[in-house]
């Protein structure tokens, strides 16, 4: 009598903002290739649960309310996370509370960083560091290692917008077009709203431009579109799910991007890709993937640059010559 035996059960954790989430679904690509019969679930922030709709490869997202009763919230976690007997739990975070849920997991195999305060804890704690020409999901994969898992070439993270995503934004793709997004939480990542203006002045009068972002972006892209004049530009920011903005930029003939979300969506999309970099530099590993990308940036050499991690709210030194010294010209071009 043969004894079946059951398919390793993995969670992986990911709780930070929208484009670390689309960059950990590379890691669910990478599990499935290596087990095809694994059992795959994911941990993220109320409100970054519909990137995940319609992933063949996932069986279950778990969504924390960080915002809401956090702690409250986490024991809750704690609690359906012990029920599920993980093999293995893999955190890509680096803070404390779901270092602390890691070690509380119950699973048999507990993988994390070793920036993370219950590292000491972890069965396995992988190294994480910035280094140039490691990118973010490079980085990621060390995760895997103790299951085994050693990869191969860069894996790309990967979308999967459905039928009715596609459906939607159909009847804006009868034309060539081109989509921007302009906007960043952080100041010091934008590009400055009078160069958007003038790029969408410097393109093909047959080239329709679409602006996309959250519902928070839409007035700052009623400006834009204001002042581009008669141009064709639609302002589509807070109008469409971030699956149908996806399944929008993979038609596009380019995309223009900040150092942002909408830039990690065009890599998972494999969309044509200009990524915008201001204060920030592309060797911080969170550059684009698209077969067909390209990062435009600043070519004078400042001392002040990149300024931190993130980005700003506001320039420090009051000049923000990474913006302003990036050319129009350089990025109206499509000939990447």
């Amino acid at each position: 009598m043969i004894t079946a035996i059951n398919p390793p059960r993995f969670l992986i954790i990911q709780t930070a903002f929208i484009g670390d989430v689309i960059l950990a679904t590379a890691m669910l690509e990478q599990v499935h290739e290596a087990h095809p019969d694994a059992i795959l679930d994911m941990l993220v922030r109320k409100g970054n649960e519909a990137l995940l709709a319609n992933h063949p490869f996932l069986n279950e997202v778990l969504i924390w309310n960080k915002k809401g009763a956090r702690y409250k919230d986490l024991w809750r976690l704690l609690r359906l996370v012990r029920s599920r007997n993980y093999d293995a739990v893999l955190n890509m975070q680096r803070f404390g509370t779901t270092g602390l849920l890691t070690v509380l997991s119950g699973a048999k195999k507990t993988i994390g960083f070793d920036k993370n305060p219950f590292a000491r804890f972890f069965t396995h704690k992988v190294e994480h560091r910035f280094e140039p020409g490691v990118h973010e999901v490079d980085r990621n994969t060390g995760l895997l290692r103790p299951l085994g898992i050693l990869g191969g070439s860069l894996p790309r993270p990967k979308l999967y917008p459905s039928f009715t995503d596609y459906k939607a934004v159909r009847n804006y793709q009868n034309q060539p077009y081109v989509c921007m997004a302009p906007m960043s939480v952080w100041f010091t990542k934008q590009y400055p709203a009078e160069r958007w203006v003038e790029l969408i002045r410097a393109l093909p009068d047959d080239i329709t431009v679409y602006l996309l972002g959250a519902p928070t972006d839409a007035s700052a892209c009623d400006a834009i579109k204001a002042m581009a004049g008669p141009k064709v530009t639609v302002n589509l920011a807070g109008k469409l799910s971030l699956l149908e903005s996806a399944a929008l930029q993979q038609g596009a003939l380019m995309n223009y991007v900040n150092d942002s979300a909408p830039l990690h969506l065009c890599s998972a999309m494999n969309a044509p890709t200009t990524a915008i970099f201001c204060s920030t530099v592309p060797e911080f590993g969170f550059g684009p993937l698209a077969d067909v990308s390209r990062v435009v940036q600043t070519p004078e050499s400042l001392d002040c640059r990149p300024c931190n991690l993130h980005g700003r709210s506001i320039c420090p030194l009051g000049h923000f010559r990474c913006a302003w010294g990036i050319s129009v010209d350089d990025l109206a071009r499509f000939d990447v």
